[in-house]
């Protein structure tokens, strides 16, 4: 009987310190975002969300890192063999923690060498933090003022030139990384090197209608397309850019949804 009410206690504490970190989170959050982001957050706020962020472990956020599966995220046929191999697949799953119009939290967990491709967050400020794993990051901002060529062959869009901003791969434990608007690498593509997962926060979230449409693209070298009035490059710094080209959802973009199912939040 006491045995009993010993584990009680402690599955009682365990949850109690597990809900405060996701309602401060929340908490936080909702305190300092707006639909409109105006006024923006301070930097303080912003800074104090990264240190709460800093804080969550898989097991805040109903994840357990010992039951992750190592199954390869495109089966044996490779990302682009995708359509062919679906049924060997194993998508990213994406978990939605909660949605307003001043904020989304949620969760993608990735297999090993499943890719979220490069794709931009117009106007969006974006936390994220490794719960667990390691994830190679990519990441783009446009290079102001816009410098735009047309892309060899009839019928193709306009590229657009960006600076490299982030290209490492990141392992837990690591801080939380955050991009802007216009900073921080808005681009960015996100590759699983092994099983892992992202919390993610996003300010304001996703809305089509309001000009905040998910847009994907492929990057070229900068040597791929040449211009005459663009920023003066060396050519030893050519690596640090890039043409980015619009296209459309990738079909091999493979994601399925889960229910949260860590602490409820009290809102």
């Amino acid at each position: 009987m006491v045995f009993s009410l010993f584990r009680r206690y402690l599955s009682m504490g365990r949850h109690s310190h597990t809900s405060n970190k996701v309602q401060a989170l929340y908490d936080h959050c909702n305190a300092i975002f707006s639909p409109s982001s105006t006024p923006p957050p301070s930097s303080q706020a912003l800074h104090k969300l990264s240190s709460i962020l800093d804080t969550v472990q898989p097991s805040d956020v109903g994840l357990s890192e010992e039951t992750t599966d190592d199954d390869r995220g495109h089966g044996f046929f490779g990302i682009n063999q995708l359509n062919r191999a679906a049924r060997w697949a194993q998508p990213i799953t994406y978990i939605d923690i909660h949605e307003s119009d001043s904020f989304t939290m949620c969760i993608f967990c990735f297999p090993t060498s499943s890719v979220i491709p490069l794709h931009d967050h117009p106007g969006m400020t974006v936390f994220s933090k490794i719960l667990y794993g390691s994830l190679h990051v990519k990441a783009y901002d446009w290079v102001e003022p816009p410098c735009t060529v047309e892309s060899k062959g009839p019928g193709h869009p306009q590229v657009r030139l960006a600076k490299l901003a982030v290209d490492k791969v990141m392992t837990t434990p690591c801080e939380t990384s955050v991009l802007y608007p216009k900073h921080g690498g808005n681009l960015h593509c996100f590759t699983a090197v092994t099983p892992c997962a992202v919390l993610d926060i996003l300010s304001p979230p996703y809305r089509e209608d309001e000009g905040r449409k998910c847009t994907y693209y492929h990057d070229y070298p900068y040597s791929t397309f040449s211009t005459q009035n663009g920023p003066k490059i060396c050519d030893n710094e050519e690596e640090e850019y890039a043409w980015l080209v619009e296209i459309g959802t990738p079909a091999d973009l493979y994601m399925r949804s889960r229910e949260y199912t860590g602490p409820a939040i009290q809102l």
